[in-house]
């Protein structure tokens, strides 16, 4: 089994299970894994939202388990010289590393505030957050997790998650379990994951402790994050969110099809 896996915070007690039930995934940031599920180099993964909507005629997602949020999500946080209704027309820079978070902004900044910025990719820091050039950037991960606990002082900042809450009413599901659908071992992926998770979820202050001499982060601010805004249970009620935000993308030709069968 050829297992990909997305190291950031949101899913440090899988990575800790993994690291402590003999397993060696592919690690990677979203955009390198998503490609190489689709390349065929892996057989099951967490992949971004929006990439198994893209690729949904080759993928199997695996039921029961997700990365979602309720509202406020922490790690995915535009920064912004202005109040965020008045980017229009203004350069926001996207962080190349996650597309469901790009595609999340899109529709919350059409939907909600009716406004069309000139969007850019390119690299984004917390120790320089917006460009000279830009008005507000997106950040995502473990920078936009320290610029929420880290709030600089003359900008700005949202919780896209929080915006996505506002606009829909409903939790945000930002990755999901894939296995392409020629794998023959789907219920041994299944199992493998879920063990690996079990281990990290009863391991959580030992997975959290051991990231500290690391992270710019308290124990009381990862133990909240892990559990208490981060859920990884996918449920009918979240599966219908998801197919609430490919609707949007859809509509504002983010992708080309809604899948409404997966």
């Amino acid at each position: 089994m050829r297992l990909g896996h997305i190291n950031f915070l949101n899913v440090l007690p899988l990575t800790y299970g993994y690291d402590h039930v003999g397993i060696v995934p592919t690690v990677g940031v979203p955009t390198k894994i998503n490609r190489l599920l689709d390349e065929g180099a892996l057989d099951v993964s967490q992949i971004s939202s929006i990439e198994f909507a893209r690729m949904s005629d080759r993928l199997v997602m695996l039921p029961d388990i997700c990365v979602r949020a309720d509202a406020d999500v922490q790690s995915i946080v535009l920064v912004s010289k202005k109040p965020i209704e008045r980017l229009d027309g203004a350069r926001v820079i996207l962080t190349s590393k996650s597309v469901t978070a790009q595609c999340l902004l899109k529709i919350i900044l059409s939907k909600s505030y009716d406004v069309r910025p000139i969007y850019e990719t390119r690299a984004v820091s917390t120790d320089n957050p917006i460009d000279d050039d830009a008005s507000a950037a997106l950040l995502i991960g473990d920078d936009a997790l320290y610029i929420y606990h880290h709030r600089p002082a003359d900008y700005y900042c949202y919780d896209v998650g929080r915006e996505w809450h506002r606009l829909t009413g409903r939790s945000m599901v930002y990755a999901v379990w894939a296995a392409r659908k020629d794998f023959d071992g789907i219920d041994e992926a299944r199992a493998t994951i879920e063990r690996a998770m079990k281990y990290g979820l009863e391991h959580k202050s030992e997975a959290i402790r051991a990231e500290l001499s690391s992270r710019p982060f308290t124990f009381e601010q990862l133990d909240k994050y892990l559990g208490g805004v981060i859920r990884w249970d996918l449920t009918a009620e979240h599966v219908a969110s998801l197919k609430l935000y490919y609707r949007l993308a859809h509509e504002l030709g983010l992708i080309d099809r809604a899948p409404q069968s997966f």
